[in-house]
C-alpha cells in the first residue's frame, strides 16, 4: 500500500440503504500521471459504491445501484493504458469495462481515492494504476468488494492471504515521560504496557507487528514514522494518555493527522505531542525537513481516507466495548508530527491520567486487555484491501 497537507476524507462506499435512489452515471475519462501511470476518472451525480474486478487485459469497475448513460462518450487521453471504455448495465449494477494496451496487477487501495463534488464536477471515482505482470490477478474471479461503513466484516488474515503489516508506537519513552498522573504514574510507562499487549494479541490473530520502542527508550517523532515506513507498515497505531486541566475529564479520543486541527483541544494536543521532540534539541529544526515525503495529491487523499476509515472504526469498536469516549467527537484531526507518513494511521488517546478514577483503570491489566481486545477487533474490522 495505506501526508501531510490534507483533511480527511472518507472513503470508498457509502451505506447501502434499501431502496435507495440510483446513482447516475456522469463522465467517464483518462489522464496520464506522473511515473508513467494511467488515471481513470468516473464521475456519478451521487458517492459511488464500487469495487474491482479483472478480466484478460481489462479492469473492470462495478458501480452498485447506479444507471448507465448512453450519451456519456469517454474521453480518452494518448499515452494511457486504456484504449476503450464501454458500459455494461447488468440489473442495478453498472459495470465500466476499460480494456487495457497491457498486463495490470491488483490496485492497491491507496491508488483509488472517491473526490467529492467541486465547482463543475460531481463525485469522482479515481483510479491510478501502472503497467504490470497480471500476477496476483485471477481473471475469473471478483476482486474483494470495499465494505459500506456501517457493515461489520471480519478481516483477520486467512490461510494463504497476505500478512498485514502492522506499526505499534508506545508514545514518549526514556527523558520524556509524557504526561504524569496524580498518583505518580507516567503515560510512557502505560503505552508499552498497552503496546506489548496488543503486539501480542495481533501476533496471534496473524498480523505481522513491530513495536516503535520495546523498552524505556527516547525516540523522536520522525524516528518512529520512519519505522513505520521501512518496515513498509499497512497501519500505523500510535497509543498515548491524555491531561487535562480538568481533573473531571475522562474517557478515549482518537486523532487522525491534518494540517488544520477540528478543534481548539486537538491543536493544543497536538502542540504538546510535537513538543516531545523539543526536549532533545539538536537537529530539531531539520525534524520535518527529514520525515516530510514528496506525496502526489492521490496519495495524500489516500492516506487521509484509509486514516480516517481506521479511526472511525476504532472508534466505534471501543465505543461497543463500553470503554467511556471523551465529551465531543470521538475521531478528531490534529498536525501530530508523528501521524506525518505514507502509512495510514492513527493516536489513540486511551484515556485521562489527569481524572484520578481513570489512572487506576489504566493502570489495571483488566482495563489495559479491555482496551487491547477493541482496537484488535478495529484492525480485525478494517479492509486493508480494495
Amino acid at each position: 500500500m495505506k501526508s501531510a497537507g490534507f483533511s480527511a476524507i472518507v472513503i470508498g462506499i457509502s451505506p447501502r440503504v434499501a431502496f435507495a435512489a440510483p446513482n447516475s452515471l456522469k463522465n467517464l475519462r483518462t489522464g496520464v500521471q506522473p511515473g508513467d501511470k494511467t488515471r481513470l476518472v468516473i464521475e456519478t451525480a451521487s458517492r459511488p459504491s464500487y469495487s474491482l474486478s479483472y478480466g484478460e487485459k481489462q479492469l473492470i469497475v462495478n458501480l452498485s445501484n447506479t444507471n448507465g448513460h448512453g450519451d456519456v462518450k469517454p474521453a480518452l487521453a494518448n499515452g494511457t493504458l486504456i484504449n476503450r471504455i464501454t458500459q455494461v448495465q447488468d440489473g442495478t449494477k453498472l459495470q465500466i469495462v476499460a480494456a487495457l494496451t497491457g498486463a495490470i496487477d491488483a490496485i492497491e487501495k491507496n491508488q483509488i481515492m472517491v473526490l467529492e463534488p467541486n465547482g463543475d464536477n460531481d463525485y469522482r471515482l479515481v483510479i491510478d494504476f501502472a503497467r504490470g505482470t497480471g500476477r496476483g490477478i485471477d481473471a475469473n474471479a471478483p476482486a474483494p468488494t470495499t465494505t459500506a461503513k456501517n457493515e461489520t466484516k471480519n478481516t483477520a488474515p486467512q490461510a494463504g492471504a497476505k500478512q498485514h503489516i502492522i506499526v505499534i508506537d508506545a508514545g514518549h519513552g526514556g527523558k520524556d515521560p509524557g504526561c504524569i498522573g496524580k498518583g505518580g504514574t507516567q503515560e510512557k510507562t502505560i503505552v508499552l504496557s498497552v503496546a506489548k499487549k496488543l503486539k501480542s494479541k495481533l501476533d496471534a490473530n496473524g498480523y505481522k507487528t513491530f513495536l516503535t520502542r520495546s523498552n524505556d527508550t527516547y525516540l523522536k517523532l520522525g524516528e518512529r514514522a520512519e519505522i513505520a515506513e521501512k518496515k513498509h507498515a499497512d497501519l500505523f497505531i500510535s497509543l498515548h494518555a491524555n491531561a487535562n486541566p480538568s481533573r473531571d475529564m475522562k474517557g478515549f479520543s482518537i486523532y487522525t493527522l491534518s494540517e488544520k486541527a477540528s478543534d481548539e483541544e486537538a491543536q493544543k494536543l497536538a502542540e504538546s505531542e510535537n513538543a516531545a521532540d523539543k526536549i532533545d534539541v539538536d537537529g530539531f529544526e531539520q525534524f520535518s525537513k527529514d520525515i516530510r515525503v514528496a506525496l502526489s495529491a492521490l496519495q495524500q487523499h489516500a492516506v487521509a481516507e484509509l486514516s480516517e476509515e481506521y479511526a472511525t472504526g476504532c472508534a466505534k469498536t471501543m465505543n461497543r466495548a463500553s470503554i467511556e469516549q471523551q465529551p465531543g467527537p470521538a475521531v478528531r484531526h490534529a498536525p501530530f508530527a508523528v501521524l506525518r507518513s505514507t502509512v495510514p494511521g492513527a493516536l489513540i488517546e486511551l484515556g485521562h491520567l489527569s481524572n484520578k478514577k481513570e489512572e487506576k483503570l489504566l493502570k489495571s491489566d483488566e482495563h489495559q486487555n479491555k482496551l487491547v481486545a477493541a482496537i484488535v477487533k478495529s484492525v480485525k474490522a478494517y479492509d486493508f484491501d480494495v
